[in-house]
């Protein structure tokens, strides 16, 4: 997390590890790690809550994330109090009727519920993604209160100038720039590239290695080559885990998405150039 003040130029970061943003604050706040160090629950991308148990005692002076923010709290004049994450969990869940029958007791037994979760009494039907496997219509429920939405191409269009679509986003070996797992060797660790097609890197003539210009209405940025041959002709891949090697989003446009209002980081166009003399990164 990190909090910071643009007119006073003072930055508060809190973290687990020591990473390049913390280098640069003011003040480092340690935090506990999640995943073994606090007591607390967790949502995940499918609506489900689940217990987080401590395993192990956090070292140092780290300190859970509802420590540090009642303590700011005190600084800053309110006097919050909670016996422990367990308390803190029963105020969210009575201002959230989604929320409200998810009981520790019961989301032990259940070992995680989805939400909505209105009731202490029974799950719902519309708490389990089992429902939308139901043959019967009463319990799988009605359709989805919106019509069909109508394709709007990315702001981005490709081109004879710009042929070629750009997607940014992660690669597992390099989730978060290698902060949590920088330091151990991974055979599928490589830096920044460029991935291409088989089909486009033969019609580019290009090898893996060999550095190219990659150009976009708004910059251009020398990469590698890499060949992926689960991309298709005209889809090319980066990510933006190393600016340092290579300033991905350079490339990137700024326009959203009218329906998500996300970047469209994902949606660029670019053109790949050979460059005059072939560097071989070995």
């Amino acid at each position: 997390m990190c909090i910071s003040s643009p007119a006073d130029r003072f930055l508060v970061v809190q973290d687990i590890f020591r990473t390049r943003t913390a280098e640069l604050a003011d003040v480092v706040l340690p935090a506990t790690a999640g995943w073994a160090e606090t007591e607390g629950t967790t949502t995940n991308s499918e609506r489900r809550v689940q217990r987080v148990r401590r395993a192990v005692t956090p070292p140092g002076e780290a300190r859970e994330d509802i420590d540090i923010i009642c303590e700011l709290a005190a600084r800053l004049g309110h006097d919050w109090k909670y016996a422990d994450a367990e308390a803190v969990w029963n105020e969210l869940r009575s201002v959230s009727p989604d929320h409200y029958g998810m009981t520790y007791d019961r989301l032990a037994e259940h070992r995680g519920i989805q939400w909505p979760c209105p009731s202490t009494e029974r799950l719902e039907p519309s708490c389990l993604h089992g429902r939308l496997w139901e043959s019967d219509p009463a319990l799988r429920g009605g359709p989805a209160p919106f019509g069909l939405v109508q394709h709007d191409p990315p702001v981005d269009l490709t081109d004879e100038a710009y042929p070629v679509r750009l997607t940014t986003g992660r690669r597992l070996d390099s989730y978060n720039t290698g902060v949590q797992s920088g330091g151990f060797a991974s055979p599928l660790r490589r830096g920044e590239y460029i991935e291409l097609c088989p089909e486009d890197a033969e019609r580019y003539g290009v090898v893996v290695g060999e550095e190219v210009r990659v150009s976009s209405r708004r910059g251009s940025v020398v990469a590698p080559v890499w060949i992926d041959p689960a991309l298709r002709p005209g889809l090319a891949f980066m990510t933006m885990h190393f600016p340092d090697e290579v300033d991905t989003n350079r490339l990137t446009i700024e326009a959203n998405c009218p329906i998500a209002g996300t970047a469209e980081f994902k949606a660029s166009a670019i053109r790949i150039e050979k460059l005059p003399v072939a560097t071989i990164v070995r």
